[in-house]
Protein backbone atom coordinates (compact mmCIF):
# COMPACT_ATOMS: atom_id res chain seq x y z
CA UNK A 1 0.00 0.00 0.00
CA UNK A 2 1.00 3.07 -0.12
CA UNK A 3 0.78 6.07 2.68
CA UNK A 4 1.95 9.73 3.06
CA UNK A 5 3.33 11.27 6.55
CA UNK A 6 2.32 14.72 6.66
CA UNK A 7 3.22 17.90 8.44
CA UNK A 8 2.83 21.42 7.13
CA UNK A 9 2.16 25.27 7.65
CA UNK A 10 -1.14 24.68 7.45
CA UNK A 11 -1.25 22.70 10.87
CA UNK A 12 2.04 22.54 12.50
CA UNK A 13 4.47 25.91 12.57
CA UNK A 14 7.55 26.11 11.09
CA UNK A 15 9.68 25.18 14.34
CA UNK A 16 8.38 21.93 14.46
CA UNK A 17 9.39 21.37 11.06
CA UNK A 18 12.42 22.69 11.07
CA UNK A 19 13.27 19.86 13.93
CA UNK A 20 11.67 17.18 11.49
CA UNK A 21 13.51 17.75 8.32
CA UNK A 22 16.40 17.23 10.34
CA UNK A 23 15.64 13.16 9.84
CA UNK A 24 14.89 13.21 6.23
CA UNK A 25 17.82 11.27 5.47
CA UNK A 26 17.38 9.25 7.50
CA UNK A 27 14.15 8.60 6.97
CA UNK A 28 15.02 7.92 3.13
CA UNK A 29 17.43 5.21 4.00
CA UNK A 30 14.88 3.06 5.71
CA UNK A 31 14.08 2.05 2.13
CA UNK A 32 17.15 -0.01 1.69
CA UNK A 33 17.35 -1.54 4.81
CA UNK A 34 16.44 -5.00 3.97
CA UNK A 35 14.87 -5.03 7.91
CA UNK A 36 12.43 -2.07 7.39
CA UNK A 37 9.04 -3.02 6.49
CA UNK A 38 9.64 0.00 4.00
CA UNK A 39 9.91 -0.67 0.42
CA UNK A 40 10.54 2.50 -0.82
CA UNK A 41 10.67 5.91 0.67
CA UNK A 42 9.93 9.37 -0.95
CA UNK A 43 11.03 12.59 1.37
CA UNK A 44 9.30 16.22 0.50
CA UNK A 45 11.47 18.76 2.99
CA UNK A 46 10.76 22.00 1.52
CA UNK A 47 10.52 25.52 3.41
CA UNK A 48 6.86 25.42 4.59
CA UNK A 49 6.32 21.58 4.19
CA UNK A 50 7.72 17.79 5.75
CA UNK A 51 5.70 14.76 4.19
CA UNK A 52 7.27 11.26 3.61
CA UNK A 53 5.64 9.01 1.08
CA UNK A 54 5.95 5.30 1.45
CA UNK A 55 5.17 2.01 0.15
CA UNK A 56 4.80 -0.78 2.65
CA UNK A 57 2.87 -3.82 3.35
CA UNK A 58 2.26 -3.09 6.87
CA UNK A 59 1.35 0.09 7.27
CA UNK A 60 1.17 0.12 11.05
CA UNK A 61 4.99 -0.77 11.93
CA UNK A 62 5.71 1.00 8.89
CA UNK A 63 4.91 4.60 10.35
CA UNK A 64 6.45 3.57 14.00
CA UNK A 65 8.92 3.03 12.08
CA UNK A 66 9.14 6.22 10.42
CA UNK A 67 8.57 7.96 14.04
CA UNK A 68 11.15 6.25 15.81
CA UNK A 69 13.58 7.41 13.20
CA UNK A 70 12.49 10.86 13.07
CA UNK A 71 12.55 11.40 17.00
CA UNK A 72 16.27 10.18 17.19
CA UNK A 73 17.10 12.32 14.53
CA UNK A 74 15.58 15.06 15.51
CA UNK A 75 15.72 15.01 19.02
CA UNK A 76 11.83 15.46 19.65
CA UNK A 77 9.89 13.02 21.85
CA UNK A 78 8.17 10.10 19.58
CA UNK A 79 4.52 10.91 20.90
CA UNK A 80 5.50 14.79 19.41
CA UNK A 81 6.44 13.19 16.27
CA UNK A 82 3.91 10.73 15.79
CA UNK A 83 1.17 13.66 17.00
CA UNK A 84 2.51 15.69 14.19
CA UNK A 85 2.33 13.94 11.09
CA UNK A 86 -0.76 13.24 9.44
CA UNK A 87 -1.80 9.77 7.84
CA UNK A 88 -3.19 9.45 4.64
CA UNK A 89 -3.46 6.03 2.61
CA UNK A 90 -3.72 5.03 -1.04
CA UNK A 91 -5.97 7.19 -3.04
CA UNK A 92 -6.13 9.96 -0.13
CA UNK A 93 -2.27 9.84 -0.74
CA UNK A 94 -2.29 10.11 -3.94
CA UNK A 95 -4.53 12.81 -3.61
CA UNK A 96 -2.77 14.80 -1.19
CA UNK A 97 0.72 14.56 -3.43
CA UNK A 98 -1.31 15.29 -6.55
CA UNK A 99 -2.78 18.71 -4.56
CA UNK A 100 0.65 19.61 -3.65
CA UNK A 101 2.66 19.16 -6.65
CA UNK A 102 -0.03 21.61 -7.96
CA UNK A 103 0.35 24.11 -5.93
CA UNK A 104 -3.02 23.69 -4.34
CA UNK A 105 -1.92 22.99 -0.41
CA UNK A 106 1.25 25.65 -0.79
CA UNK A 107 1.48 28.82 1.17
CA UNK A 108 1.11 30.59 -1.81
CA UNK A 109 -1.62 28.84 -3.44
CA UNK A 110 -0.39 28.37 -7.11
CA UNK A 111 2.63 28.73 -6.17
CA UNK A 112 5.15 26.95 -8.85
CA UNK A 113 8.66 26.50 -7.17
CA UNK A 114 6.59 23.66 -5.30
CA UNK A 115 6.04 21.33 -8.82
CA UNK A 116 10.09 21.56 -8.91
CA UNK A 117 10.76 20.61 -5.16
CA UNK A 118 8.88 17.55 -6.03
CA UNK A 119 10.60 16.65 -8.87
CA UNK A 120 13.69 16.99 -7.17
CA UNK A 121 12.62 15.01 -4.12
CA UNK A 122 11.56 12.00 -7.05
CA UNK A 123 14.61 12.50 -8.57
CA UNK A 124 16.73 12.40 -5.56
CA UNK A 125 15.24 8.91 -4.52
CA UNK A 126 15.80 7.37 -7.66
CA UNK A 127 19.21 8.29 -8.18
CA UNK A 128 19.75 6.79 -4.39
CA UNK A 129 17.41 3.65 -5.36
CA UNK A 130 15.04 4.12 -2.73
CA UNK A 131 11.87 4.52 -4.68
CA UNK A 132 10.06 1.73 -5.77
CA UNK A 133 7.84 1.41 -8.96
CA UNK A 134 4.74 1.82 -7.62
CA UNK A 135 5.58 5.48 -6.24
CA UNK A 136 7.88 6.18 -9.42
CA UNK A 137 4.56 5.69 -10.93
CA UNK A 138 2.82 8.07 -8.36
CA UNK A 139 5.07 10.75 -8.54
CA UNK A 140 5.15 11.03 -12.65
CA UNK A 141 1.63 11.08 -11.92
CA UNK A 142 1.60 13.89 -9.76
CA UNK A 143 4.34 15.96 -11.60
CA UNK A 144 1.77 15.13 -14.77
CA UNK A 145 -1.17 16.37 -12.97
CA UNK A 146 1.18 19.42 -12.50
CA UNK A 147 0.95 20.34 -15.66
CA UNK A 148 -2.42 20.04 -16.36
CA UNK A 149 -3.47 22.25 -13.21
CA UNK A 150 -0.88 24.67 -14.77
CA UNK A 151 -1.99 25.14 -18.16
CA UNK A 152 -5.64 24.66 -18.30
CA UNK A 153 -6.99 26.49 -14.95
CA UNK A 154 -4.58 29.67 -14.83
CA UNK A 155 -4.10 28.63 -10.64
CA UNK A 156 -0.31 29.68 -10.70
CA UNK A 157 -0.13 32.09 -14.19
CA UNK A 158 -0.25 34.80 -11.67
CA UNK A 159 3.62 33.98 -10.93
CA UNK A 160 3.61 34.45 -7.06
CA UNK A 161 5.75 32.78 -5.12
CA UNK A 162 6.74 32.81 -1.54
CA UNK A 163 9.71 34.30 -3.08
CA UNK A 164 7.51 37.16 -4.58
CA UNK A 165 5.11 37.43 -1.83
CA UNK A 166 7.98 38.12 0.64
CA UNK A 167 9.64 40.59 -1.67
CA UNK A 168 6.28 42.47 -2.06
CA UNK A 169 6.18 42.75 1.57
CA UNK A 170 9.71 44.20 1.94
CA UNK A 171 8.57 47.23 -0.39
CA UNK A 172 7.71 49.05 2.35
CA UNK A 173 11.19 49.17 3.67
CA UNK A 174 13.30 48.56 0.15
CA UNK A 175 14.24 51.08 -2.83
CA UNK A 176 14.83 47.97 -4.99
CA UNK A 177 16.71 49.97 -7.78
CA UNK A 178 20.51 49.77 -7.12
CA UNK A 179 19.45 47.69 -3.33
CA UNK A 180 22.95 46.09 -2.42
CA UNK A 181 21.90 42.85 -1.55
CA UNK A 182 23.95 39.59 0.17
CA UNK A 183 22.61 36.35 -0.54
CA UNK A 184 23.06 33.69 2.25
CA UNK A 185 22.72 30.36 0.65
CA UNK A 186 22.59 28.44 -2.73
CA UNK A 187 20.00 26.21 -3.07
CA UNK A 188 16.44 26.27 -5.12
CA UNK A 189 15.29 29.32 -3.09
CA UNK A 190 18.19 30.84 -4.00
CA UNK A 191 18.47 29.79 -7.81
CA UNK A 192 15.04 31.85 -8.01
CA UNK A 193 15.71 34.19 -6.14
CA UNK A 194 18.43 35.66 -8.11
CA UNK A 195 16.43 36.53 -11.46
CA UNK A 196 13.27 38.18 -9.28
CA UNK A 197 15.63 40.22 -7.15
CA UNK A 198 17.74 41.36 -10.68
CA UNK A 199 13.81 41.94 -11.89
CA UNK A 200 13.46 43.98 -9.67
CA UNK A 201 16.45 46.40 -10.09
CA UNK A 202 18.96 45.32 -6.66
CA UNK A 203 22.58 44.71 -6.72
CA UNK A 204 23.62 41.00 -5.79
CA UNK A 205 27.05 42.32 -3.80
CA UNK A 206 27.73 38.29 -2.49
CA UNK A 207 26.71 35.60 -2.13
CA UNK A 208 27.80 33.38 1.71
CA UNK A 209 27.33 29.61 1.83
CA UNK A 210 27.58 27.99 4.89
CA UNK A 211 28.04 24.95 3.05
CA UNK A 212 30.87 25.72 0.70
CA UNK A 213 28.73 26.04 -2.44
CA UNK A 214 29.75 29.68 -2.71
CA UNK A 215 32.04 29.08 -5.92
CA UNK A 216 29.59 27.75 -8.28
CA UNK A 217 26.61 29.44 -7.33
CA UNK A 218 28.98 32.87 -7.77
CA UNK A 219 30.09 32.01 -11.17
CA UNK A 220 27.47 30.56 -12.42
CA UNK A 221 25.36 33.96 -11.89
CA UNK A 222 27.97 36.38 -11.68
CA UNK A 223 28.27 36.95 -7.70
CA UNK A 224 30.62 37.96 -5.52
CA UNK A 225 31.56 35.06 -2.83
CA UNK A 226 31.74 36.13 0.52
CA UNK A 227 33.94 34.09 2.99
CA UNK A 228 33.40 33.52 6.91
CA UNK A 229 35.80 35.85 7.73
CA UNK A 230 34.46 38.74 5.53
CA UNK A 231 30.41 38.12 6.44
CA UNK A 232 30.46 41.16 9.25
CA UNK A 233 31.41 43.65 6.66
CA UNK A 234 29.00 42.05 3.80
CA UNK A 235 26.52 42.56 6.46
CA UNK A 236 27.58 46.18 7.21
CA UNK A 237 27.60 47.14 3.77
CA UNK A 238 24.21 45.50 2.53
CA UNK A 239 20.60 47.21 2.14
CA UNK A 240 19.09 43.74 1.84
CA UNK A 241 20.07 40.04 2.74
CA UNK A 242 17.99 37.20 1.28
CA UNK A 243 18.75 34.28 3.71
CA UNK A 244 17.73 30.66 2.34
CA UNK A 245 20.17 28.40 3.40
CA UNK A 246 18.69 26.63 5.55
CA UNK A 247 21.53 24.85 6.90
CA UNK A 248 21.45 22.95 10.23
CA UNK A 249 23.03 26.26 12.31
CA UNK A 250 21.99 30.24 12.49
CA UNK A 251 23.91 32.14 10.38
CA UNK A 252 22.64 35.46 11.38
CA UNK A 253 22.68 36.33 15.43
CA UNK A 254 22.00 39.49 17.19
CA UNK A 255 25.99 40.07 18.29
CA UNK A 256 26.95 39.53 14.60
CA UNK A 257 24.54 41.88 12.98
CA UNK A 258 24.65 44.12 15.64
CA UNK A 259 28.66 44.45 15.83
CA UNK A 260 28.27 44.64 12.13
CA UNK A 261 25.97 47.38 11.80
CA UNK A 262 28.18 49.74 14.47
CA UNK A 263 27.26 53.27 13.48
CA UNK A 264 25.81 52.06 10.13
CA UNK A 265 23.19 55.28 8.73
CA UNK A 266 20.95 53.13 6.46
CA UNK A 267 18.53 50.37 7.43
CA UNK A 268 18.42 46.51 6.45
CA UNK A 269 15.62 44.53 5.28
CA UNK A 270 16.48 40.96 5.95
CA UNK A 271 14.46 37.95 4.41
CA UNK A 272 14.80 34.93 5.92
CA UNK A 273 13.29 32.21 3.99
CA UNK A 274 14.73 29.05 5.14
CA UNK A 275 12.83 26.54 6.91
CA UNK A 276 16.24 26.06 9.26
CA UNK A 277 15.98 29.95 10.11
CA UNK A 278 19.46 31.63 9.22
CA UNK A 279 18.50 34.26 11.24
CA UNK A 280 18.45 34.16 14.88
CA UNK A 281 15.24 35.46 18.22
CA UNK A 282 15.82 38.71 18.50
CA UNK A 283 17.45 40.05 15.16
CA UNK A 284 14.21 41.54 14.30
CA UNK A 285 14.96 43.80 17.51
CA UNK A 286 17.78 45.85 16.39
CA UNK A 287 17.34 49.23 15.64
CA UNK A 288 16.66 49.82 11.55
CA UNK A 289 16.75 45.90 11.19
CA UNK A 290 13.57 44.45 10.08
CA UNK A 291 13.10 40.28 9.33
CA UNK A 292 10.40 38.91 6.90
CA UNK A 293 10.26 35.54 7.61
CA UNK A 294 7.64 32.82 6.31
CA UNK A 295 5.09 33.63 8.85
CA UNK A 296 4.93 36.81 7.81
CA UNK A 297 4.29 35.18 4.07
CA UNK A 298 1.85 33.04 5.18
CA UNK A 299 -0.19 35.59 6.87
CA UNK A 300 0.03 37.83 3.59
CA UNK A 301 -0.02 35.37 0.60
CA UNK A 302 -2.64 36.37 -1.57
CA UNK A 303 -5.14 33.53 -2.71
CA UNK A 304 -6.58 32.36 -6.32
CA UNK A 305 -10.19 32.45 -7.45
CA UNK A 306 -13.35 30.24 -6.44
CA UNK A 307 -13.48 29.24 -10.05
CA UNK A 308 -9.89 28.07 -10.73
CA UNK A 309 -9.11 26.31 -7.40
CA UNK A 310 -12.26 24.27 -8.14
CA UNK A 311 -11.39 23.40 -11.63
CA UNK A 312 -8.04 22.71 -10.31
CA UNK A 313 -9.38 20.26 -7.75
CA UNK A 314 -11.51 18.57 -10.23
CA UNK A 315 -8.83 18.01 -12.35
CA UNK A 316 -7.07 16.41 -9.02
CA UNK A 317 -10.10 14.21 -8.05
CA UNK A 318 -10.15 13.17 -12.06
CA UNK A 319 -5.98 11.70 -11.96
CA UNK A 320 -6.68 10.25 -8.62
CA UNK A 321 -9.18 8.30 -10.17
CA UNK A 322 -7.53 7.02 -13.25
CA UNK A 323 -4.79 5.84 -11.33
CA UNK A 324 -6.58 2.52 -9.96
CA UNK A 325 -5.30 0.28 -7.82
CA UNK A 326 -3.62 -2.37 -10.77
CA UNK A 327 -6.09 -5.26 -9.57
CA UNK A 328 -8.90 -4.80 -11.44
CA UNK A 329 -9.88 -6.87 -14.59
CA UNK A 330 -9.73 -4.52 -17.60
CA UNK A 331 -12.57 -5.15 -18.75
CA UNK A 332 -14.44 -3.02 -16.24
CA UNK A 333 -11.28 -0.18 -15.60
CA UNK A 334 -13.70 2.14 -17.50
CA UNK A 335 -16.57 1.40 -15.30
CA UNK A 336 -14.68 1.89 -12.02
CA UNK A 337 -12.66 5.01 -13.08
CA UNK A 338 -15.95 6.40 -13.71
CA UNK A 339 -17.57 5.45 -10.15
CA UNK A 340 -14.21 6.32 -8.65
CA UNK A 341 -14.48 9.94 -10.78
CA UNK A 342 -18.23 10.18 -9.54
CA UNK A 343 -17.67 9.50 -5.54
CA UNK A 344 -14.07 11.64 -5.55
CA UNK A 345 -15.94 14.64 -7.45
CA UNK A 346 -18.78 14.90 -4.55
CA UNK A 347 -15.90 14.41 -1.51
CA UNK A 348 -14.01 17.37 -3.10
CA UNK A 349 -17.03 19.61 -3.40
CA UNK A 350 -18.21 18.72 0.04
CA UNK A 351 -14.10 19.19 1.73
CA UNK A 352 -14.08 22.81 0.08
CA UNK A 353 -17.34 23.47 1.88
CA UNK A 354 -15.60 22.86 5.04
CA UNK A 355 -11.88 23.91 4.55
CA UNK A 356 -10.86 26.71 6.83
CA UNK A 357 -9.91 30.32 5.63
CA UNK A 358 -5.73 31.30 5.29
CA UNK A 359 -6.06 32.50 9.21
CA UNK A 360 -8.14 30.64 10.70
CA UNK A 361 -7.59 29.31 14.22
CA UNK A 362 -6.14 26.22 15.29
CA UNK A 363 -9.06 24.84 16.19
CA UNK A 364 -11.19 25.12 13.48
CA UNK A 365 -7.66 24.13 11.51
CA UNK A 366 -8.14 20.42 13.58
CA UNK A 367 -11.51 20.45 13.41
CA UNK A 368 -11.59 20.92 9.74
CA UNK A 369 -8.78 18.09 9.27
CA UNK A 370 -10.69 15.65 11.71
CA UNK A 371 -14.07 16.20 9.04
CA UNK A 372 -11.96 15.65 6.02
CA UNK A 373 -10.63 12.48 7.36
CA UNK A 374 -13.98 11.07 7.97
CA UNK A 375 -15.15 12.23 4.54
CA UNK A 376 -11.91 10.45 2.83
CA UNK A 377 -12.72 7.05 5.60
CA UNK A 378 -16.30 7.28 4.20
CA UNK A 379 -15.17 7.40 1.05
CA UNK A 380 -12.94 4.71 0.47
CA UNK A 381 -15.77 2.48 2.28
CA UNK A 382 -18.21 3.78 -0.29
CA UNK A 383 -15.70 1.96 -2.90
CA UNK A 384 -14.53 -1.02 -1.56
CA UNK A 385 -17.35 -3.33 -2.32
CA UNK A 386 -18.35 -2.11 -5.54
CA UNK A 387 -14.48 -2.34 -6.56
CA UNK A 388 -14.02 -6.13 -4.75
CA UNK A 389 -17.46 -6.62 -7.07
CA UNK A 390 -16.33 -5.60 -10.22
CA UNK A 391 -13.05 -7.88 -10.14
CA UNK A 392 -15.37 -10.79 -9.19
CA UNK A 393 -17.94 -9.81 -12.21
CA UNK A 394 -15.02 -9.37 -14.21
CA UNK A 395 -13.56 -12.69 -14.01
CA UNK A 396 -16.76 -14.61 -14.47
CA UNK A 397 -17.48 -12.69 -17.59
CA UNK A 398 -20.97 -10.69 -16.31
CA UNK A 399 -19.38 -7.35 -16.96
CA UNK A 400 -22.89 -5.98 -18.62
CA UNK A 401 -24.62 -6.44 -14.87
CA UNK A 402 -21.99 -4.22 -13.47
CA UNK A 403 -22.62 -1.58 -15.96
CA UNK A 404 -26.38 -2.05 -16.01
CA UNK A 405 -26.19 -1.43 -12.28
CA UNK A 406 -23.95 1.70 -11.64
CA UNK A 407 -26.04 3.19 -14.77
CA UNK A 408 -29.08 2.30 -13.35
CA UNK A 409 -27.83 3.48 -9.67
CA UNK A 410 -25.51 6.70 -10.17
CA UNK A 411 -26.51 7.57 -13.45
CA UNK A 412 -23.18 6.94 -14.76
CA UNK A 413 -22.90 6.58 -18.88
CA UNK A 414 -19.36 4.57 -19.15
CA UNK A 415 -19.17 5.71 -22.81
CA UNK A 416 -19.07 9.56 -21.72
CA UNK A 417 -16.08 9.54 -19.97
CA UNK A 418 -13.91 10.43 -21.81
CA UNK A 419 -16.35 13.64 -22.97
CA UNK A 420 -16.57 14.50 -18.82
CA UNK A 421 -13.03 14.72 -17.89
CA UNK A 422 -11.98 17.93 -17.38
CA UNK A 423 -8.53 17.93 -18.80
CA UNK A 424 -7.46 15.77 -21.73
CA UNK A 425 -4.08 15.63 -20.61
CA UNK A 426 -5.04 13.32 -17.79
CA UNK A 427 -6.74 11.33 -19.99
CA UNK A 428 -3.46 10.78 -21.98
CA UNK A 429 -1.47 11.05 -19.06
CA UNK A 430 -3.33 8.11 -16.99
CA UNK A 431 -3.42 5.67 -19.78
CA UNK A 432 0.33 5.24 -19.69
CA UNK A 433 0.35 3.47 -16.24
CA UNK A 434 -1.45 1.95 -13.41
CA UNK A 435 -1.17 1.74 -9.75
Amino acid sequence: MLMSLVASHRNRDLALLEQLSLGAQSVADLAVDGQSPVSGAVVLPTCNRFEVYLETDDAASARAEVVSTLAAASGLAEDVVAEALLVYEDDDAAQHLMSVASGLESMVVGEREISGQVRRAHLDAQQRHHISSRLDRLFQSALRTSRVVASTTGVGTSGRSVVSVALDLADETVAWPGARTLMIGTGALAESGVATLRARGAVLTGVFSPSGRGPLFGSRHGVPVVESDALAEAVREADVIYACSGGESIVLTPALVSSARAGAAHPLTIVDLALHRDVAPGVEDLRDVRVINLEHVGRHAPGESVEALEAARSIVAHAVARLGDGETERALDPAIVALREHVFGLLEKELARIRPAADADAETVAQAELAEQSLRRFARTLLHTPTVRARELARAGETEHYLHAIRTLYGIDIAMQDDACPAPGIVQQSDEHSI
